[in-house]
């Protein structure tokens, strides 16, 4: 087995301080193999469904093939067939993600042909493992002869030392970097069938479920504490906010035992994950969108790192433009039909990278932000990383020019014209522009010095120290001279959250119902879990931002506190159970479906992961003067005897209702309680019970119903003789604390009284001009006001039969 790194031609290795990025790479000596259990890791290794599950080699930039199906197979009906390669390594490959393991032994079989007239007569091929980066391994060899299918068949251990978060398995043939110069040596076509790994099955997976309480009730701070997410980018639609995250939970894996997970692995992260508020402080959970990958919207990427959204009428259709990091060698887009999707990518090329005119100069192009102007232009700010080694030391370091402003095209997703400096002094990433009251804002965060920054300096006089976020003013959000600097932000979020809880940062603002606020990140949940000792994973957090009669910005001061709620939470309607104000313990998942709050096009999620003790609560719920009546979840029970304890303003408060979940094991259904002295306002616990040390049900959505308001009212209805006739007599007494409005209302006429007093009666004879009526019914109708709402009461009353005469 043969473990190298290849050179800068094939895979670029990079450490990226601003992300602490490492791949690490190696193997073990003298380590016994540890013997595998009989189970085959591949997928579809016969190709008999076609190509589910391959694809083509996308290590590096320069790899490209086209992989079709072929009928000349090995065994069964299909093969793979290779054409069209661009490199060596340019084969067929499968994602092994999470299904190796460091230090087991495994057995690779696999069938192999090449048939290329000018090819050689005798050709070797490798059964290669990318483990992320610029490690790759040749795992198996074998050397075919033209014409014949060759079997692979080898063991290989991974050695207990690599790093295997990501394993990706491809053929090839052996490496060289000038492939072009003899194709018919080098870059023949082949077919692959059959292929195998046999080994140890992969562990169950780590659970990602946060167990302690990250949001403590009362607090808005960090905005969720069941998941991590950095890097925020806020955008208001329809009366709600959406934040877009680096999903940090990806690489998430707390050991049972400790409940400490290792440092996170940047380089693995291609999700962005969102979540939503109407009120700033209860959040919707609406998962992750597989933005970058072999299965990602944007396959031809590979990472996504801090996004920043934009909507735009393109073509007169609103659209939703998502842009984002692809690592820090280039930023891409990728475009919505709503903030949640579908997503579909139209580049088949990063939007930003080193053909970018005027970034050639720029270390890292990444942290993209867009900012589309009032008469509808758009731009985007994107760069950071070390300054030019061409400048002086104390120039590199105070004004390291390493940010740039570029237009975007009317589509959104291209770029036009050149990119400008923003002059950005000791400028370090996370460049974002907003505009307010004609003027218009760059925040960005500062960098720590170092060599890439000059070495030992200074920084000038009121320029910002490391990691603050600065910020500047201007009128042109093209120009960003060092002139228009205004000072910092926002100090180090160390300064307000302690030990553990330092970095860089990554800053958005967003204007909601007439405030700006101020996104930002924070392991402060990652303290919560851990203590101290925190090991990178971000939370959110919302501060609001407020400013100076002369336009410049009061400095945020971050805290637990957060930004106040801005209106009561509505109930009265069906909402996503994953909507949180706080919890402890649960965890969410996509299923199949729609989503009953947000439509057929956003994803479904459910809560999951719900254990006896477990709880989600809501803040500040207005059930109004009558209050509500009832509850109805939609659950899928997984145990018998669980059920969900309604509580009032506190985990441990008063029950006003218990919903059973007894309902069939594995189905979904709707299960109802009745409530009782539910009214006004006040934070909702769910608080779930059942057996231990099981999961008991999960949870998709919650619907309270109103209790129904009814006016007082005592009705009567007789039969008389009035001059040999019928009259039906009917009388209705107001037994409400305020004047009514009554109708009655019978066969043989109506009549309405206003302004009828509290016990009082509107009475009235209708005559039937009949000497005899069958027994019926009248109807009392009273309309008045009960708790500020409009109230119509319906009454029937029996009406007896009656006859006049002999």
């Amino acid at each position: 087995m043969e473990q190298r790194m290849r050179r800068a031609t094939r895979g670029r290795v990079a450490a990226i301080a601003t992300v602490g990025l490492m791949l690490a790479a190696g193997f073990a000596t003298g380590a016994a193999p540890v013997q595998a259990a009989d189970t085959n890791l591949i997928v579809n290794g016969g190709f008999e469904d076609g190509l589910t599950d391959w694809f083509v080699n996308n290590g590096n930039a320069s790899d490209g093939a086209q992989l079709s199906a072929t009928s000349d197979a090995y065994a069964g009906t299909n093969a793979a067939l290779v054409t069209g390669r661009a490199t060596t390594g340019s084969g067929p490959m499968q994602d092994l993600s999470g299904k190796v393991q460091a230090g087991q032994a495994y057995t690779l079989t696999a069938r192999i042909k090449y048939e290329n007239a000018n090819g050689p007569a005798t050709k070797q091929f490798f059964a290669t493992m990318h483990y992320g980066g610029g490690t790759y391994t040749n795992l198996v060899s074998v050397t075919a002869t033209k014409g014949q299918w060759a079997q692979f068949n080898g063991t290989f251990t991974i050695p207990a030392t690599q790093t295997v978060s990501t394993a990706r398995l491809f053929f090839e043939t052996p490496w060289t970097a000038t492939p072009a110069t003899d194709p018919d040596l080098h870059l023949m076509d082949f077919k692959l069938d059959d292929v195998s790994v046999v080994g140890a099955a992969p562990p169950a997976p780590a659970s990602k479920t946060i167990e302690v309480v990250g949001k403590l009730p009362g607090e808005h701070n960090p905005l969720i504490g069941h998941k991590f997410g950095a890097d925020g980018f806020g955008l208001v639609h329809d009366g709600r906010v959406y934040m877009y995250m680096t999903n940090d939970t990806q690489g998430y894996a707390p050991n049972p035992t400790t409940g400490v997970s290792p440092g996170i692995n940047y380089g693995d992260i291609n999700q962005i994950t969102v979540i939503s508020s109407a009120d700033l402080v209860n959040w919707t959970d609406h998962g992750e969108i597989q933005v970058a990958g072999p299965n990602g919207v944007a396959p031809f990427t590979a990472n996504s790192w801090a996004p920043g959204i934009a909507k735009k009428v393109v073509n007169g259709v609103e659209r939703f433009f998502l842009y984002y990091a692809n690592g820090g060698g280039s930023s891409n887009v990728i475009t919505g039909a709503s903030p949640l999707g579908p997503w579909t990518s139209e580049r088949t090329s990063t939007l930003i990278d080193g053909r970018t005119p005027g970034a050639e100069n720029v270390a890292w192009k990444f942290d993209p932000a867009p900012f589309v102007d009032d008469d509808g232009q758009p731009y985007l700010y994107f760069g950071g990383g070390p300054a030019s080694t061409s400048m002086p030391p104390a120039e590199r370091f105070n004004n390291p020019k390493n940010i740039r402003a570029i237009e975007l095209d009317d589509t959104m997703v291209a770029t036009q014209g050149t990119a400008a400096v923003v002059d950005a002094p000791v400028a370090f990433e996370a460049g974002h522009v907003f505009k307010r009251d004609g003027k218009y804002y760059l925040s960005y965060s500062s960098h720590f010095g170092g060599n890439d920054f000059g070495g030992s300096q200074q920084p000038l006089p009121g320029y910002p120290g490391g990691g603050q976020i600065g910020y500047m003013i201007s009128d042109n959000p093209m120009s960003w001279p060092k002139e228009t600097y205004a000072g910092v932000l926002f100090p180090n979020q160390s300064q307000f959250f302690g030990s553990g809880t330092g970095g860089n940062n990554h800053q958005s603002v967003f204007e909601f119902e007439g405030k700006h606020y101020f996104t930002y990140h924070a392991p402060t949940l990652n303290k919560r879990i851990n203590g101290n000792t925190t090991q990178g994973y971000r939370s959110p957090h919302i501060q609001e931002l407020a400013f100076n009669p002369d336009g410049t910005i009061q400095q945020v001061v971050g805290t637990y506190a957060g930004v106040n709620q801005v209106r009561d939470f509505d109930p009265y309607r069906v909402f996503e159970a994953e909507t949180f104000g706080w919890s402890k313990g649960v965890a969410t998942t996509t299923v199949d479906g729609s989503s009953a709050q947000f439509g057929g096009a956003a994803p479904n999620l459910v809560v999951r992961d719900i254990d006896n003790g477990d709880w989600a609560a809501l803040s500040s719920v207005d059930f109004g003067d009558s209050g509500a009546q009832s509850v109805t979840a939609k659950v899928r029970a997984l145990a018998a005897g669980g059920q969900i304890q309604v509580r009032l303003d506190t985990a441990t408060g008063p029950v006003v209702g218990t919903v059973a979940v007894d309902t069939p094991v594995g189905q979904w259904a709707e299960v109802t309680a009745q409530l009782d002295g539910v009214s006004g306002v006040h934070d909702v616990y769910f608080t779930y019970a059942g057996p231990a040390g099981v999961d008991l049900f999960e949870i998709d959505n919650w619907a309270f119903q109103a209790a129904t308001l009814e006016l007082p009212v005592t009705a009567t209805a007789s039969a008389r003789c009035v001059a040999g006739k019928v009259h039906v007599a009917v009388q209705a007494r107001n037994d409400h604390d305020a004047p009514v409005t009554i109708a009655l209302e019978t066969p043989y006429g109506e009549r309405s009284f206003a302004a009828v007093a509290p016990g009082a009666n509107a009475y009235q004879s209708f005559s039937s001009r009949a000497v005899s009526v069958p027994a019926g019914s009248a109807t009392v109708r009273v309309t008045g006001a009960v708790g500020g709402q409009d109230v119509t009461t319906v009454r029937t009353v029996q009406q007896p039969a009656g006859t006049c005469g002999g």
